[in-house]
């Protein structure tokens, strides 16, 4: 039995009348004196700075996508949670780690609607998250140390976060304190039995990045020496590393999904769509599928860090190489249709799967770190014929990256069924002219 299932089953068998007497009277008095030490504290300023945060979030003063009003870190929860689900979001391309910068943009957009800010200082604030979260990506990778990814954008949140509440330089301190000791994430999210959780975890990082930053709005005073101090970031979390600045420079590093699919997945989709597409393939007499790909890919979604051919859901499946190629083959497209559960559950694409082998090869890790996303395709036929694809990258790589046109498309695409066209062109004209409006204009279009 695991831990975990002790606990449960511990938590769950353990009732009132299994306590002694003296084990109540003991509890009583726990009670007792914690409600006695909390009246003692009230008026001491640490927790005063809380209560005012506290009283801060209560329920007011940002948009929920799609109607409502909460607090800045509850709006920055569920609109990256929006963001975030569909796996339809950007990614940073660095060799030890893959993080999606775009989880920053809902917080930031939450406290730019708060505190009233300009689309010239919202756009600066989302140029720090991204720089801070892909510096650290490249120069400190957690993922091999058994971290998520998301123990990066909490800081990065935190920073964004912070240039928009005005915060000075001790106070950006003590959020970047609070949040990278509080909140470090674990990489089980992202291995074995992959849950829900997967596509929600990045929005309670940026939540908690959010709530970190107006702590320190409020003076609750977080430790300064994150990194370097004893028992700190760089010792127990990520290992030594160095990081260079440079105003929204990484932003030209990041990618754009052409398909919704996990990141590493994107050539290879690609490839398997134009092979069915030119071959004009009958899933039925195909017998295999074999995919090369790189070091990343393969311990994500190949395999490397529990079963991929095992997909009953849709957070399984869009981190299930074998399930991607096998439908992309079969439906010749990735879309948000290929994560229906019924699509999901159908004979076809549960039996190709199981055809589907990947394997790592090393000179495709190496061009994956030298800025490629290579993939290598063969399709065995039950004749015997083979087909054969080669990708260096995608539509929407940084090496091939998308115009403003193809991404209108796909915001298009992706909108057509909640907004009119004019609210569309209004959206579309928002923000392609940021810099002249405030944060304010953009979110009400998305009520």
């Amino acid at each position: 039995m695991t831990t975990t299932a002790e606990i449960a089953e511990f938590v769950t068998e353990t009732e009132f009348d299994d306590l002694s007497g003296e084990t109540v009277d003991e509890l009583k008095k726990r009670v007792l004196d914690s409600i006695g030490i909390a009246v003692g504290a009230m008026g001491a300023e640490p927790v005063e700075a809380v209560r005012a945060t506290v009283e801060e979030m209560n329920g007011e003063g940002c948009t929920l996508w799609g109607g409502d009003t909460a607090s800045p870190p509850d709006a920055t929860m569920l609109n990256t949670a929006y963001v975030r689900y569909l796996d339809y979001m950007d990614s940073f391309l660095a060799p030890g780690e893959t993080p999606h910068p775009s989880d920053n943009i809902a917080g930031i957009l939450a406290v730019g609607e708060y505190e009233g800010c300009s689309g010239k200082d919202l756009l600066t604030a989302i140029g720090i998250a991204y720089e801070v979260q892909a510096e650290l990506a490249w120069n400190a990778p957690v993922r091999d140390r058994g971290w998520d990814h998301v123990t990066h954008t909490v800081i990065s949140a935190t920073a964004g976060a912070a240039k928009l509440f005005g915060l000075d330089s001790e106070e950006i301190r003590s959020a970047i304190g609070i949040a990278g000791t509080a909140h470090n994430a674990l990489r089980v999210t992202r291995t074995e039995g992959i849950s829900e959780w997967k596509g929600i975890a990045s929005a309670n990082a940026a939540r908690n990045g959010v709530y970190s930053a107006m702590l320190a709005k409020n003076e609750v005073e977080g430790p300064t020496n994150l990194f370097e101090g004893q028992k700190g970031w760089k010792q127990i979390v990520s290992g030594d590393f160095e990081v260079d600045f440079s105003p929204s420079e990484r932003v030209h590093d990041v990618m754009t999904k052409k398909y919704v699919a996990e990141t590493y997945a994107q050539s290879a989709v690609e490839g398997i769509i134009e092979l069915a597409q030119g071959e004009d393939i009958d899933p039925g007499d195909v017998d295999s599928i074999h995919l090369d790909t790189f070091a990343g890919a393969k311990l994500i979604i190949g395999g490397g860090e529990g079963s991929r051919y095992e997909v009953e859901t849709k957070a399984q499946a869009d981190h299930s190489l074998p399930y991607m190629l096998a439908a992309a083959l079969i439906d010749r497209e990735m879309t948000n249709a290929q994560y229906d559960p019924e699509r999901i559950q159908r004979d076809d694409v549960q039996e190709l799967l199981r055809t589907v082998d990947v394997a790592e090869d090393d000179e495709l890790t190496d061009r994956f770190e030298a800025g490629e996303m290579p993939a290598i395709i063969e399709i065995t036929m039950a004749d015997g014929t083979i087909h054969r694809v080669e990708k260096d990258d995608f539509e929407g790589h940084p090496n091939n990256s998308m115009s403003w046109e193809q991404i209108e498309t796909k915001f298009e695409r992706m909108t057509e069924e909640r907004y009119d066209h004019s609210r569309r062109e209004r959206i579309v004209d928002t923000v392609l002219q940021l810099e002249n409006h405030q944060t304010g204009d953009l979110v009400a279009l998305l009520d």
